[in-house]
């Protein structure tokens, strides 16, 4: 006897009326013959392919399931029958991004909406900031974890084309692939999630608050069972699918003239550190100044949160919406907008995608 414990195998159990039929049919889509028995008259064949252990049995009488096979080939719409009634299908090897066009619309998200937190990945608490994601073409999340301590998460990654956290409250520790050692991500400050940087989260405060930007909406999360976190490396300049890591520190940045006349602005460095992919910076009235001009942008994608205080928003053609703290809007390219009565402690979080992007005075 060996300490050494066997593989322990599964297979998926498909009926057979006609194992040689079956058989002939299985092995035309890639699976090859493993076992069969008995040799004079058989009545179970195993076979494998794609990954998947499968054993056709005369002797069983339970429905064909239903088997979803993952190939390179270009045949991801086509489904078929096989004889003993398995229905197959196709999908893509790898998950394949998507490029959706977005669905341009004004659309303001208030905090007292009737919406419901929803329970996500890690028993985090999710509330969605554009309920229709511009036809998928983005999604935005306001993330909060009541209790804070010791977060379950696993060491994972994103394939997606541009990911943001902010720390709207409280703080969070997180450790990311060849970022040096875990570290705090407090209140006011942010990072990028390159695609598929590997990363987790560690531990968080009471009461911890993100905003969580996501590009396009639908995007994998992928479990990296091998990799442990921290790498033991530091390497800031490592680029990963086109973009670096950025981690914005609120209280070492400086304030700037903003492209809204009366307003200055944070700058982040996500616009650098993303190639012009996307611009993320907060914004904040001068001393004295209580409305702007009207305005409009030139971007794709224009996503506001309100940070802290408040202000009325009018957009041309739609009605005066009054907004504070915790509430979001997305304004579409060229229409003109203007802020009122906003408060002196007004702080805007601005995300815009692409980033090199203008405003126009109207």
């Amino acid at each position: 006897m060996t300490d050494k414990q066997p593989a322990i195998l599964a297979q998926v159990l498909l009926p057979s009326k006609d194992l040689a039929v079956d058989m002939d049919f299985f092995t035309n889509l890639g699976f090859r013959l493993e076992k069969i028995y008995p040799a004079d008259s058989p009545v179970v064949a195993i076979m494998s392919g794609f990954g998947l252990n499968i054993r056709l049995d005369k002797h069983f009488n339970g429905p064909a399931p239903a088997l979803q096979l993952l190939t390179g080939h270009d045949r991801h719409d086509e489904k078929i029958t096989a004889p003993n009634g398995t229905r197959i299908s196709f999908a893509p090897l790898n998950f394949e991004l998507g490029n959706p066009v977005t669905q341009h619309k004004f659309e303001v998200r208030q905090l007292q909406d009737k919406e419901p937190w929803i329970i996500g990945r890690a028993g985090m608490l999710y509330r969605d900031l554009i309920p229709d994601r511009l036809g998928g073409s983005i999604i935005a999340s306001h993330i909060r974890i009541p209790n804070g301590g010791p977060v379950p998460d696993m060491v994972h990654y994103h394939t997606i084309g541009f990911q943001l956290i902010y720390c709207f409250k409280g703080w969070v520790k997180l450790v990311y692939e060849d970022q040096g050692p875990p570290f705090i991500l407090n209140a006011g400050d942010c990072v990028t999630q390159p695609p598929e940087i590997r990363h987790r989260v560690l531990e968080a405060s009471d009461n911890l608050e993100v905003i969580e930007i996501g590009v396009p909406a639908v995007h994998m999360t992928t479990i990296d069972h091998e990799m442990e976190l921290p790498t033991g490396n530091m390497l800031p300049d490592r680029v990963f699918k086109g973009q670096t890591f950025c981690h914005h520190i609120a209280k070492n940045s400086l304030w700037q003239k903003g492209r809204i006349a009366g307003f200055e602005r944070r700058e982040t460095g996500v616009n650098k550190a993303t190639n012009g992919l996307a611009s993320v910076q907060v914004v904040r009235p001068l001393t004295g100044i209580s409305t702007t001009d009207s305005f409009s942008h030139n971007t794709d994608i224009y996503f506001s949160f309100v940070l802290k205080g408040h202000l009325e928003l009018k957009a041309e053609g739609h009605k005066l919406e009054t907004l504070k703290t915790g509430d979001a809007f997305v304004l579409p390219p060229g229409l003109p907008f203007n802020f009122k009565a906003f408060s002196p402690n007004l702080k805007i979080l601005e995300v815009a995608l692409p980033g090199n992007f203008k405003v126009i005075s109207d």
